[in-house]
């Protein structure tokens, strides 16, 4: 990110306010007339990306590493660019530590497969929390059968924040690993994820946090963070879908197994045996997504000229906006925590019609939310609802998109009375 927004982010200082209006004029798929409510599962993308994945496709269309010729080096630079460009995002310390993978989801697996099992012996603790993302559980459930380590989950209280007590409770059993969220993907909560670093590092664990929802709309420091692996996506940062980033500590990156096996990610092959390229090769087996990698660095210098701070202010504004005007709305119930303390996510339940057919109202409104238990059904057991619907926002969306939400969730209302 820019200094500038990192340091107002970081310091809670007031942005300026974003000119929506132009920004918008970059993403072609607002011209379509639909009001898109659902960023937290998908972005959309700007020309600048469209037009940096269009010129690869177009002008040095080649594989990279292996050409030596100009379109195969013209490839690798662009490709490699972006590893800088992601270094100099997250302020890791080298780019050996900058883990190409499929998005967020590929990144906590191969934590899991190369560190994880390795590592953790029969009754072994991890802790994680009950708001996680099922990429950011069915892993470690996966790893906890393997190897006989056990599983704790932090709750949350009545407002969809943490139990901050159950956390350092949990700590005091001095788990092996410490997994959770920079941000919720479901309650829009933004976790104490630099408190929570410190002290579950104080305890001796190895710190995970999942930044997918946290990347695009708060970015982080993984050095001031103190994390040991952090993972995030493309396709939610303005970025395409099939690429996605793992940062990893580089000590514990050096020790861990390769995640898949094949070219690119090997020193030498005899009949006999195999010797594994450095960091950051050694996990990137086969042709990665050449066109998706340039295009998320693209991504990460829009959004970074745009400025983090700005960014968030704003879809805060939105979401302060949108949780009074929902609240007025009879029956309808919300989820999360105030606006001041959650990145721009509402969802909420409309009492007596099912999540997936508010969705199609709204979608016959031109209102796009997303509908379901969202990848996260132990949440909703706790919430005791079967799903919800979530509307998200994000740097393109405007009050007047909000206001179509809210004139589509009447309409819905009326239909289902």
């Amino acid at each position: 990110m820019s200094t500038s927004s990192s340091s107002a982010l970081n310091a809670g200082l007031a942005a300026p306010p974003l000119d929506v209006e132009r920004i918008r004029r970059d993403f072609p798929f607002l011209a379509t007339g639909v009001a898109y409510l659902d960023s937290a599962n998908t972005s959309q993308r700007p020309l600048p990306v469209l037009a940096a994945m269009d010129a690869y496709h177009t002008q040095f269309n080649a594989n990279v590493h292996r050409g030596a010729y100009k379109a195969s080096e013209q490839a690798t630079e662009r490709y490699e660019a972006t590893r800088e460009t992601v270094r100099r995002f997250l302020n890791a310390r080298s780019r050996r530590e900058i883990i190409y993978t499929r998005g967020t989801t590929e990144g906590i697996n191969l934590v899991a497969h190369s560190w994880a099992r390795p590592s953790l012996r029969p009754g072994d603790l991890m802790v994680l929390t009950i708001m996680e993302h099922h990429s950011n559980l069915v892993p470690w459930q996966l790893v906890a059968e393997a190897t006989g380590a056990r599983i704790e989950y932090v709750d949350i209280d009545e407002g969809g924040e943490l139990r901050q007590d159950q956390f350092r409770a949990l700590l005091e059993q001095e788990p092996k690993l410490v997994a959770f969220a920079q941000v919720s993907n479901n309650l829009g909560t933004i976790n104490p994820y630099r408190e929570m670093t410190a002290a579950a590092k104080a305890a001796g664990a190895v710190v995970l946090i999942d930044g997918a929802q946290g990347a695009p709309h708060l970015g982080v420091d993984v050095q001031a963070t103190g994390c040991d692996f952090y993972a995030f996506s493309g396709h939610k940062i303005c970025g395409p879908t099939g690429a996605g980033i793992l940062y990893g500590r580089r000590e514990l990156l050096e020790a861990m197994p390769p995640f898949m096996a094949g070219g690119d990610m090997i020193k030498t092959v005899t009949t006999s045996g195999t010797t594994f390229a450095p960091l950051p090769e050694k996990f990137e087996a086969g042709t990665q997504a050449i066109a998706q990698v340039i295009g998320l660095g693209t991504a990460i210098d829009y959004v970074s000229e745009i400025g983090l701070a700005a960014i968030h202010e704003h879809e805060q504004q939105l979401t302060e906006y949108a949780l009074e005007a929902m609240s007025e709305i009879d029956g309808l119930r919300l989820f999360g925590p105030p606006a001041q303390r959650r990145a721009g996510v509402v969802p909420f339940d409309l009492a007596g019609v099912h999540p997936h057919d508010v969705a199609t109202i709204l979608d016959r409104h031109g209102v796009a939310v997303r509908a379901g238990h969202n990848c996260a059904q132990p949440l909703m057991r706790r919430l005791d609802v079967p799903a919800v619907a979530r509307a998200s926002f994000y740097l393109y969306t405007t009050r007047a998109e909000v206001d179509r939400l809210l004139v589509a969730l009447r309409d819905a209302q009326r239909i289902f009375a």
